[in-house]
């Protein structure tokens, strides 16, 4: 990998102004990699190389770029461990949770798109009633991605894949904060044999890179995933070319918990859940609401789970948690905690500061907070740190008010014995995805959110979607075809 460049038009190339950045490591706030920033200028030397890729590259057989797609995951199969160690590093991801969620939710989306594509179709009739009229889907042209650091190759794999086997040509900014996962990916892209200029890279900061490149005029769509305060600044950029917009922001994902099953064993399950990755997951379920019945067992389930997921060496296997990303992410977790605190939420495990055996890192306790009112900060804010927010309800009725009062939409749970109710609530609850009862997601299912969550799906035949323009033609000649 070079640390110090950018991969523009399938080299590794020096960038066009000299702005260096120290890659922390969070876990000991010591440097672990420098990189370039990139400018403008470097945005557009990216983009220009991906717009003449483009009109080639659109026109390579579907079979051709999925051959291609399919020696990318050969790749990044053989070097998972690599990709995994990577992650660990960059943004403190226990290699346990690195090497099995972390890396292995790149490589899952990889193969599930070669799956996709393998059956999708391109072209079509209209109808039966329309034989003669046919619909065709093109690449939209190029595409800059604008991905985090919180699941660097999960979205990464959700964006460039669909993207580039459509047809598209892309310009990835990954993060500043965890890069270099993003980096050993262009490597394995240029291993695979990508075309020049089909998928390139630039580093850099959002209000320098990632303006440039959402406000460019020749990238035709931008895809970003982030906060929903910098999908609004992403919005406004895009907006004076009319480029596509696909947005994938936060959450504030209510688990809703009836008194009519195990209580405590789907309390530890939201517990565990919001923990994992330090909470630093949009869809991470925050705001537990529990049935007023079992309101007490739900609390004592969850405490006990946030005793046993404390904090170590994120370079350790286990299922511990490692630190939060940055000191950025440190300070604003630990302010919403004092926010709780002084708002009246009651503390039930964790707290503010560091854990007692760590003096360096970005450690936080996992936290619990109890009795907490839907107006707090607490229950409104995305925290990004692992912070669960207990409150209780009476009725279906007051639970789905609760679950709804928020300005995301992006998952939710639903725990309940019965599974008319259990139905009867997924219906009304306003979020892009809906778990009953600890059901995963099956492979390809859509991912996106409702209200300030974001805009568009990712995943499976919807992630392709999104990077194709449909085109009507009348009057097809079916003999000609």
């Amino acid at each position: 990998m070079q640390s110090t460049k950018f991969y523009i038009d399938g080299r590794w190339v020096d960038p066009q102004e000299r702005r260096l950045l120290d890659v922390v490591d969070p876990s000991s706030e010591l440097p672990l990699a420098q990189i370039s920033l990139g400018s403008a200028a470097d945005i557009d030397h990216a983009v220009s190389s991906a717009r003449r890729a483009f009109s080639q590259w659109s026109d390579v057989a579907v079979q051709d770029r999925i051959e291609l797609l399919r020696r990318l995951v050969e790749i990044y199969s053989a070097r998972i461990d690599e990709m995994a160690s990577v992650i660990s590093s960059e943004m403190g991801a226990p290699l346990t949770l690195a090497r099995t969620a972390q890396a292995a939710s790149g490589l899952s989306h990889l193969r599930i798109f070669l799956g996709e594509f393998e059956n999708f179709r391109f072209e079509d009739v209209l109808s039966s009633q329309a034989p003669d009229d046919r619909i065709i889907r093109e690449p939209i042209g190029v595409c800059g991605l604008i991905t985090p650091w919180n699941w660097p190759m999960n979205q990464v794999c959700l964006k460039a894949a669909p993207a580039m086997t459509a047809g598209c040509t892309v310009v990835l900014k990954p993060s500043e904060i965890a890069p270099l996962s993003s980096m050993l990916f262009a490597e394995f892209i240029d291993r695979a044999g990508y075309p020049a200029g089909v998928f390139n890279l630039v580093n850099g900061d959002g209000p320098t890179a990632g303006e440039a490149l959402a406000r460019h005029a020749d990238v035709d769509m931008i895809s970003f995933t982030g906060s929903s305060r910098a999908g609004a600044a992403v919005s406004r950029a895009a907006a004076d070319s009319f480029k596509r917009v696909a947005l994938e922001l936060g959450g504030k994902s209510p688990y809703i918990i009836f008194d009519d099953l195990d209580v405590a064993a789907a309390a530890a399950r939201c517990a565990r859940s919001c923990f994992t990755n330090t909470g630093q997951s949009c869809d991470a379920p925050t705001r537990m609401l529990v049935e007023r019945s079992a309101y007490e067992q739900a609390i004592e389930a969850a405490r006990a789970v946030a005793a046993e997921m404390q904090p170590d060496d994120p370079r350790k296997e286990g299922n511990h948690i490692g630190p939060l990303v940055s000191k950025a992410q440190f300070d604003k977790v630990q302010e919403l905690i004092f926010a709780a605190l002084g708002e009246g939420a009651r503390l039930v495990a964790g707290g503010p500061g560091r854990p007692a055996d760590f003096d360096k890192g970005y450690f936080t306790r996992p936290t619990i907070f109890a009795d907490v009112e839907n107006d707090m900060r607490i229950a409104r804010e995305e925290v990004f740190g692992p912070v669960l927010a207990i409150m209780p309800f009476d009725n279906e009725e007051e639970a789905i008010r609760l679950a709804n009062d928020t300005v995301y939409g992006l998952s939710s749970y639903i725990q309940t014995g019965d599974s008319a109710r259990a139905q009867r609530v997924a219906r009304k609850i306003r979020a892009g995805v809906v778990r009953l009862n600890g059901a995963s997601r099956g492979p390809g299912s859509p991912f996106g959110g409702y209200k300030h969550s974001g805009i568009g799906r990712e995943g499976g035949r919807w992630g392709i979607e999104e990077y194709l323009e449909i085109k009507a033609v009348a009057g097809w000649s079916r003999s000609a075809a």
